[in-house]
């Protein structure tokens, strides 16, 4: 492994906390989409892996990794007669409004890792809209050198196809990179792309789930200087 001089994040889960930002976005649209049918509602939380009573996904959920069109799918599913292509676009819509909880303080967090020489980047397996519009709530997109999501061409996760395109674009070896996430899909994804792993634990798995797939724990973003100091 060489020096490390780059850094590509997940979003939700990493950046941003994603039972805080997702729990409560899940429940209105499940609000909105069930329209006061309880049967509809609990069919809507159960395709989500979604627990209605506490608000919080269940961490056997797909939704906690998987793309912005597999969420549209399901959500689709339980709606009979709902076009899938418009309910996809509804929901990207709803992503790019949704507001975020910082995982960590986002701007100061990145701004430090730029100081140190370090490109930064984020690979979504939410759109790249969506990504860009959350990122832009938090005053931090002109600190990323890169950002896709799953449309963007590459592929998504754990498929390593964002990752090979964040180095290409940096002109940086592989071994050189870091793939910050929250789930078992970046870690994969990281290790097929060559790329040091670090498992992060503001998602929904912990560090039971997490520590056999990457090279460390931390508990959020902000501890990644701290750990770059120590290396």
């Amino acid at each position: 492994m060489g020096p490390i001089r780059g850094i590509l994040f997940d979003k939700d889960g990493v950046l941003f906390d994603f039972q805080k930002t997702w729990g409560a976005w899940t429940k209105g649209v499940i609000r909105d989409f069930a329209g006061g049918d309880a049967g509809l509602a609990a069919d809507l939380a159960d395709v989500l892996d979604f627990d209605a009573r506490t608000g919080l996904f269940r961490p056997s959920s797909f939704v906690i990794a998987g793309t912005a069109r597999e969420v549209a799918d399901a959500i689709a599913s339980v709606l009979p007669g709902r076009d899938r292509d418009s309910l996809f676009t509804e929901l990207k819509q709803r992503t790019a409004r949704a507001p975020q909880v910082e995982a960590a303080p986002l701007r100061a967090t990145l701004l430090d890792l730029k100081a140190r020489g370090l490109v930064l980047g984020v690979a979504t397996n939410d759109t790249e809209a969506a990504a860009r519009a959350n990122i832009a709530g938090a005053d931090a997109v002109e600190v990323f050198d890169f950002i896709a999501g799953s449309d963007s061409g590459f592929g998504a996760k754990p498929e390593p196809g964002m990752l090979l395109a964040f180095a290409e674009a940096m002109r940086l070896p592989p071994d050189t990179l870091v793939m910050v996430g929250d789930s078992t899909h970046d870690m994969h994804a990281g290790r097929a792309a060559g790329f040091t792993c670090v498992a992060v634990l503001t998602g929904v798995a912990n560090a039971t789930d997490l520590a056999p797939h990457a090279d460390v724990v931390l508990p959020d973003i902000s501890a990644l200087g701290p750990w770059l100091d120590r290396k």
